[in-house]
């Protein structure tokens, strides 16, 4: 069995990534996407693999911490807008459209807060764009929600995820596939 990654030592083959892509390719959004076997197409698949690996840290992360989808917050509570959704990255923001992620991601900011200090200082700094405390403090507890996620998420993703060549990160150097310059 050939292995795209491990993830908290259990392996994920290649065969889900090809699974996952074929899904994909099936798909209506099927004439968007870029040739396979081209390095857009090889990208495509290292981005598979991140989704993947990262469905299945949160899978287990709900299994740890005893969460079901049951209560979880809403989709549009948690991105509400197309901001947010790049703000997250692209991965994140899929993974969160399950449930049981947004489950897990309430239970990993449960305890984020911001003090009214940096609220007041926030609506003086932007004195137009909300006219409430009460929205000031909405919209920058849901930032420092958001942003603890993403760093608990990719400080858990390095340590229980292991690549195997070829299924790296779309967007890291080292890969011969990477066009992200500058």
């Amino acid at each position: 069995m050939s292995v795209a990654a491990v993830v908290d030592g259990v392996e994920v083959p290649v065969a889900e990534i090809d699974a996952r892509e074929a899904q994909l390719r099936a798909s209506r959004i099927a004439s968007s996407l870029p040739r396979p076997g081209t390095s857009e197409g090889r990208q495509l698949r290292r981005w598979l693999t991140q989704l993947v690996v990262t469905e299945k840290v949160l899978a287990a992360e709900a299994r740890a911490r005893g969460l079901t989808a049951a209560g979880a917050p809403a989709l549009a509570e948690v991105i509400p807008d197309m901001t947010v959704r790049m703000e997250l990255g692209s991965v994140a923001a899929s993974v969160l459209g399950d449930p049981l992620a947004r489950a897990v991601y309430a239970s990993v900011t449960a305890g984020v807060d911001v003090g009214g200090a940096e609220v007041s200082a926030y609506m003086q700094r932007n004195p137009r764009r909300f006219t409430t405390f009460d929205e000031a403090y909405g919209h920058l507890l849901g930032a420092a929600r958001r942003r603890a996620f993403r760093l608990w998420l990719d400080a858990r993703c390095a340590a229980v995820v292991t690549l195997a060549p070829g299924y790296e990160h779309p967007g890291d150097p080292r890969q011969p596939d990477n066009t992200h310059r500058h």
